[in-house]
This record gives C-alpha cells, sequence and structure tokens, in this order.
C-alpha cells in the first residue's frame, strides 16, 4: 500500500514538472499558436531589411505575426500579394520624386500631380489605402508659410482624385536636424496646420516617432493632442535609429499605450535599424513590446 502511494505521489510531481516545463517552454516562444492583443496592427519597413531576400523576409516577418509591408515599390505588389500580406503605405516608388523634391514648390506641381495620378491609380487597383508623400527641402528663397501655400496649392489639385479613388496621401514627418538637412515638413506644427487647410478625409500626417523625437520630444502629449491628423506611424529607437529597447530613450510600450487609446485603426510601420546580428529576433522583439 505505501509503495503505491509513493508511486502515485511521484507520478504527480513528475506531472506536475512537465507541466511547468511546458509553460516555459510556451513563454519563451510566445508566437507559436500566440495570439496578439491585436489593439495595435503592425507593419515592417522593406528599406531597414535589403540584406536579406524579399521571399524570406516576407516569410519571416509573416511568422512573427506582422500583418504587412511598409513603403512597398509598385513593382513588388504581386509579391506581397503572394505572401498574404497587404501594403501599409505605397512608397512613392520614383527616382525623380521623393524627400528632397516634393509638394512646396511650384515647379514641381505638374510632375508630381502626374506621377501621383498613377501611383492612386496602382494602388487603387491593388486595393492599398496610403501612399506617402514629402513636402522637399526648403531653399534661401522660400520660407515656410510660402512652402505651405505651396503644397495646398498643388495637393489640393490631386486630392479630389484621391478621394475618389478612396486613397488617402500621407506626408512624413521627418528630422531636419541630423538626417533630412532642410526638410520643410519637420514640425507638427507645420504639418497639421496643412492638414487643417486642406481639410480632406485623404490626406494625413505619416507621424515618425524616431524622428520627432529628435526634433521636438514630447511625443506622447503630441499624439494625444494631434492624433486626428495622424494616419500612420514610424517607429525608431533613438539616438541611432537602432532597436526599441531598453537601449535607447524612447518607451514604446508606453507610446503604443497612448496610440491605443485614441482608438487609431491603422498601421505602426517598424522602421528601425537592427543592430543586433540576429535581424529577425530584433523585429520579434519589437513586434511583442509594440503588442499591448
Amino acid at each position: 500500500m505505501e509503495t503505491s502511494r509513493r508511486n502515485a505521489i511521484k507520478k504527480l510531481v513528475t506531472a506536475a514538472a512537465i507541466g511547468s516545463l511546458s509553460e516555459t517552454a510556451s513563454a519563451a516562444t510566445p508566437h507559436k499558436g500566440f495570439l496578439p492583443n491585436g489593439n495595435i496592427s503592425q507593419s515592417v519597413c522593406r528599406w531597414c531589411y535589403e540584406s536579406t531576400p524579399y521571399e524570406d523576409f516576407l516569410k519571416e516577418i509573416k511568422n512573427i505575426g506582422y500583418t504587412a509591408v511598409d513603403l512597398v515599390d509598385v513593382k513588388d505588389f504581386p509579391l506581397i500579394k503572394k505572401h498574404g500580406l497587404t501594403c501599409s503605405m505605397v512608397s512613392i516608388s520614383s527616382s525623380e520624386w521623393g524627400i528632397t523634391k516634393g509638394w512646396n514648390k511650384v515647379e514641381n506641381h505638374a510632375g508630381l500631380i502626374k506621377w501621383y495620378t498613377y501611383l492612386i491609380d496602382q494602388a487603387a487597383l491593388a486595393g492599398y489605402k496610403n501612399v506617402i508623400c514629402f513636402s522637399g527641402n526648403r531653399d534661401e528663397s522660400m520660407n515656410d508659410d510660402e512652402g505651405l501655400e505651396n503644397c495646398i496649392e498643388g495637393l489640393s489639385k490631386i486630392l479630389a482624385y484621391a478621394t475618389k479613388k478612396k486613397v488617402t496621401l500621407v506626408m512624413e514627418l521627418l528630422n531636419s536636424k541630423v538626417n533630412h538637412k532642410g526638410y520643410m515638413c519637420d514640425s507638427t506644427d507645420w504639418g497639421t496646420e496643412l492638414v487643417r487647410m486642406l481639410d480632406s478625409e485623404r490626406f494625413k500626417l505619416l507621424y515618425d516617432i524616431y524622428h520627432m523625437q529628435i526634433m521636438e520630444g514630447d511625443i506622447i502629449r503630441t499624439i494625444e493632442e494631434n492624433h486626428m491628423y495622424f494616419g500612420h506611424y514610424h517607429t525608431g529607437g533613438n539616438p541611432g535609429r537602432a532597436e526599441i529597447d531598453e537601449t535607447q530613450e524612447l518607451n514604446y510600450p508606453a507610446i503604443m499605450k497612448a496610440i491605443a487609446k485614441t482608438g487609431f485603426k491603422g498601421f505602426v510601420g517598424q522602421e528601425f535599424i537592427p543592430k543586433n546580428p540576429d535581424k529577425m529576433g530584433s523585429l520579434k522583439k519589437a513586434f511583442e513590446l509594440c503588442d499591448v
């Protein structure tokens, strides 16, 4: 009788140990059967991982839990669809137009209108909702007020078409202190004034947290007060634009909670450049940090 009792206890202890080990293993590998909270939709900017073959990259990010790719060239739409992912932001896909040459100069408008008509058409055909755009750089002959007026004039000519096609143009806020010297749309105040003046549901800002930390700081308060003007977000560690973890100065879980609290239904695009050789490991950790 005593031997049978000891054997029964041994079985119970063994079962408990196995259960404990099972829980530990599950916690260590949360993406096997992992269900994200879903309060933040996350995507990944392809350009940060160009050393990884495109198809391998798509398979990896989908396995982590990302549902979209950010800043996708039109030519890559079929590849994104092949892997069951969506495009959260269409790239400008042009060597002629871009960050330094944008809507703040009247001489650019005719060419930009022609190009953005094409981008809007391609996005609409693919079922994608957002196309990125840029203010362009300042020069000595133009102040910010004039640049603002020029952006209003040019964008007004394309927004009716974007509205018809149900595509949103999203202008990115970038820092002019470190990465993009001379860029005009480098402050929340300038960007939100442009949104207000255009007064279109099809024009929003891309609030890049990394860039605006450099220019302004006060990230959470800015999001709380201006979220209605933001159609998209980008991440990035500061300083250095590396991983968004404890090695840098931004508290991303707190920032994501602030974004979720606003009721935001768009995408947050991971746009950091990993220092860790295990780049996909960094992306997995970032996914977990932002899954609030």
